[in-house]
C-alpha cells in the first residue's frame, strides 16, 4: 500500500512542478488522445470554437508534451488574435515537433503581427523550407505573405527570403 502512495505522490510532486501531466496518472493510450483531439478539430471547423479550446486545453492538462494540443491551440490563438498566448503555444509546439511546416508558418505571422521582423523571417524561412513542394497550406500562407512583404518593403530593408 505504501508503493501505491508513493507513486502517486511522485506523480502530483511532478505535476505540481510542470513536469507531468494527469495522463501520468490516468494513463490514456496516445491513440486515445488523438481521436479525443480530431472530435476537437471537427468541433472547431463546425463554428465551435469554445468547445474546442476546452477539449484542447483538457487534452494539454492530460499530457504537456502532446504537439498536437498546442499546434491547435497557437493556430486557433492566432486566428482569435490572442498573440502572446498563440506564440506560447506555437514555441511549445516547436520544440516538441520542429519540423511542421504550418505550424513554423503560423509562429512566423504571430510574430510578424508582434513587429518582430528578424524573428518572423527565420520561422517563414524555416516553413519554406521545410515544404518545397508547396503542399501545405500553412507553408503557401508564408509564401504569401513573402511576397506581400517584398511588394511593399523598399528593396533595401528586405530580409533575405529567397525559397
Amino acid at each position: 500500500m505504501k508503493t501505491d502512495f508513493t507513486i502517486a505522490a511522485g506523480t502530483i510532486d511532478r505535476l505540481l512542478r510542470n513536469q507531468a501531466g494527469l495522463n501520468e496518472y490516468i494513463g490514456f493510450e496516445d491513440h486515445e488522445l488523438l481521436a479525443v483531439a480530431s472530435l476537437a478539430v471537427c468541433l472547431y471547423v463546425q463554428g465551435r470554437t469554445s468547445e474546442a479550446l476546452t477539449i484542447f486545453d483538457g487534452l494539454i492538462a492530460l499530457d504537456p508534451k502532446l504537439y498536437l494540443g498546442h499546434a491547435a491551440l497557437g493556430a486557433m490563438d492566432l486566428a482569435g488574435e490572442r498573440l502572446d498566448s498563440a506564440l506560447k503555444h506555437l514555441t511549445r509546439a516547436l520544440e516538441l515537433h520542429p519540423n511542421d511546416s504550418s505550424v513554423q508558418a503560423n509562429a512566423g505571422e504571430v510574430l510578424l503581427r508582434q513587429g518582430k521582423f528578424s524573428e518572423a523571417t527565420r520561422h517563414f524561412e524555416q516553413a519554406l523550407a521545410l515544404d518545397p513542394q508547396n503542399e501545405e497550406p500553412g507553408t503557401n500562407r508564408a509564401r504569401s505573405i513573402v511576397a506581400r512583404l517584398k511588394l511593399v518593403t523598399p528593396e533595401t530593408q528586405q530580409p533575405d527570403l529567397s525559397s
